[in-house]
């Protein structure tokens, strides 16, 4: 099966205000484009994924995230994480009929294409599933075969509830890539652990990274 990705990305200079102990106002959209570039740029490379559309409506970061090879849909709801992604799954639909589609964080900049390719594979099994976050709270993959609608609901406590929607949660291991979503300078850590993409590494060099 060949899924289309749809990854959220809010405007730049909003994005990833809980790092502000680790990079300040004039640090944090440049750091926010990097975990987007470098997630797109594995999801581009995954051999499962036909496609990625990315639904934002930040100029700078719809410029560079296409240079890697995504498609942009304006973000034309306007109305948070969750409108963005039922619009884009519906933007692919409309132009591909009964296309499989899986909402996917922007955040994930240690992403590998093999890690995402076993999700996505396992995905495939099931007519909707989803994929913890590293914390085991969040929802950092969300997937929908042809004939099911994606039904969003990310957010605080995503996984209780996409698993109360019907969606089945994937017991994977070794998949720790997909899982690393980056909000907390706890999560910059693991991530620059497992291994960041190159836009991530640029961006976030010298920066002191608090903690134990």
């Amino acid at each position: 099966m060949q899924w289309t990705l749809v990854i959220p990305l809010k405007p730049l200079a909003l994005a990833k205000s809980r790092l502000a102990d680790t990079a300040d106002d004039g640090v944090r959209p440049g750091l926010a484009l990097a975990f987007a570039q470098d997630t797109v740029a594995a999801a581009v490379a995954c051999a499962a994924v036909s496609d990625v559309a990315v639904v934002t409506d930040d100029e700078l970061a719809g410029r560079e995230l296409a240079a890697l090879g995504a498609r942009i849909v304006p973000d034309t709801p306007g109305s948070g994480l969750n409108a963005a992604l039922a619009h884009g799954a519906a933007v692919v639909r409309a132009a591909r009929p009964g296309a499989a589609v899986a909402a996917l964080n922007a955040d994930l900049p240690a992403l590998r294409p093999a890690e995402l390719s076993r999700v996505l594979a396992a995905a495939s099994q099931f007519p909707r599933a989803f994929l913890a976050d590293a914390a085991a709270v969040g929802t950092t993959l969300l997937a929908a075969g042809g004939d099911r609608e994606l039904r969003p609901s990310f957010g605080i406590d995503s996984r209780a509830r996409h698993r109360a929607s019907g969606a089945v949660e994937l017991a994977l291991t070794g998949v720790d890539s997909v899982r690393q979503d980056v909000d907390t300078a706890a999560d910059l850590r693991a991530a620059l652990a497992l291994g960041v993409g190159r836009h991530t590494s640029a961006a976030s060099a010298g920066l002191l990274i608090p903690g134990p």
